[in-house]
């Protein structure tokens, strides 16, 4: 299991061959990657903040649960932080396990609580100024089926 929390860019296909490759016993190899949304053609960057050292305990944490819940053999998430410009990937999650149900479940479980609960700080910034990003209904409506 690994949980990287950075700043740089990071090789999506890279990291996807990497993983799939150390991935033994696995059945199942699931990739999701998160994409900063362009929002109209409006959006000029979003800038991430985190508590460092903090931030990482937390996705820890919520890894080390859905590897014991679910069957998993490995477990992967990276996120970003700093600036990043629309259309860059800001964070990436891959699960493995013997069967594909538990890798696709395990893999929703980390997306959703990356999105709601990892302690991260969004300001989308355009040309009509900056604006902290707020937690959203349906995000929060997610979780309720862990």
């Amino acid at each position: 299991m690994r949980v990287a929390v950075q700043e740089a860019r990071f090789d999506l296909g890279a990291e996807s061959v990497a993983f799939a490759d150390a991935a033994k016993g696995a059945g199942a190899v699931v990739t999701f990657t998160g994409i900063v949304r362009d929002n109209g053609g409006r959006l000029a960057a979003m800038e991430i903040e985190h508590y460092p050292g903090m931030t990482e305990k937390a996705i820890t944490a919520i890894a080390e649960e859905a590897m014991q819940r679910w069957a998993l053999t490995d477990a992967l998430v990276i996120h970003r932080y700093g600036r990043l410009a629309a259309n860059e990937a800001i964070m990436m999650v891959a699960t493995a396990a013997p069967h594909r149900a538990d890798a696709f479940a395990a893999a929703e479980f980390l997306m959703d609580y990356l999105k709601s609960r990892a302690p991260f700080w969004k300001k989308e910034i355009g040309a009509d100024g900056a604006a902290w990003v707020a937690a959203k209904d349906e995000d929060e409506a997610a979780l309720t089926r862990w």
